[in-house]
């Protein structure tokens, strides 16, 4: 039985400041629920929120990691740096990432080796551009994102992932992949972990949506069957918006 997985991409947003002011407002709204919960945040605010989250079963994500252990590699997190801070999560080829910073597959691929060498869970982010969907390639596109992204990866690592579909075209855009398209989606995933492992590691996995997730929204998407949980821009930026979402 997967359990419902909602995590926050705060982005470039929020100083230490303002993410103390949230933290101290999304813990009081903060209940216990089964929904596995993280705020994936900048690095600056990770330590902070380490801390106010410590007492709670709210998780700690970064965005972002390299995949080397340390170098000249200026601007640059380590996973060892990422571990003695004590997060939980890292988002690994989010879109944005692949679009300005020249992430591929290839890099997610020695990121996601890198982080399962720890118990920080890789958050890995797959989907198609607007022009990809439009000239019926979405599938084909993700269907390489996963099999080049998890090349070389054991079953028994890939079974701890958490994937996010997120269709570029709806990510910040206000747009929305319809909840069938997002399932549709998820379905294919699902399958091609399958192929590339077996049934089992395939039900293991939580496979998230990404894109414009909003609390009008949220129960619709998250009650397709093959849809566990949601990875939230813009509206995990709100302890009102975010907690909305987390109680679907």
């Amino acid at each position: 039985m997967r359990i419902p997985f909602i995590a926050g991409n705060w982005k470039m947003f929020k100083t230490k400041a303002e993410a103390a002011e949230f933290a101290k407002e999304f813990v009081k709204l903060y209940q216990g629920t089964d929904v596995r919960t993280a705020i994936c945040a900048p690095f600056t605010d990770l330590e902070l929120l380490v801390e106010a989250f410590k007492d709670t079963n709210i998780g700690v994500g970064a965005q972002n990691v390299h995949f080397e252990d340390e170098g000249a590699f200026t601007g640059e997190i380590s996973v060892k740096m990422l571990e003695e801070i004590g997060v939980d999560y890292c988002i690994v080829g989010h879109s944005e990432r692949r679009q300005y910073f020249g992430e591929t597959d290839e890099t997610v691929n020695k990121k996601l080796k890198k982080l399962f060498e720890t118990d920080i869970v890789p958050i890995m982010c797959v989907g198609e551009l607007l022009e990809e969907r439009d000239a019926g390639k979405a599938f084909e596109v993700v269907g390489r994102q996963l099999e080049e992204g998890l090349s070389g990866i054991s079953k028994e690592d890939a079974s701890k992932l958490v994937i996010a579909y997120e269709p570029v075209w709806a990510i910040g855009t206000g747009r929305t992949a319809t909840p069938e398209q997002a399932e549709e989606m998820c379905a294919f995933i699902r399958e091609g972990l399958e192929k590339l492992y077996d049934e089992d590691t395939a039900d293991s996995v939580i496979i998230q949506y990404g894109g414009s997730v909003k609390p009008a929204n949220a129960t619709e998407i998250m009650n397709m069957p093959e849809i566990d949980g949601a990875l939230v821009g813009g509206a995990s930026l709100k302890p009102v918006d975010f907690m909305a979402i987390i109680d679907f």
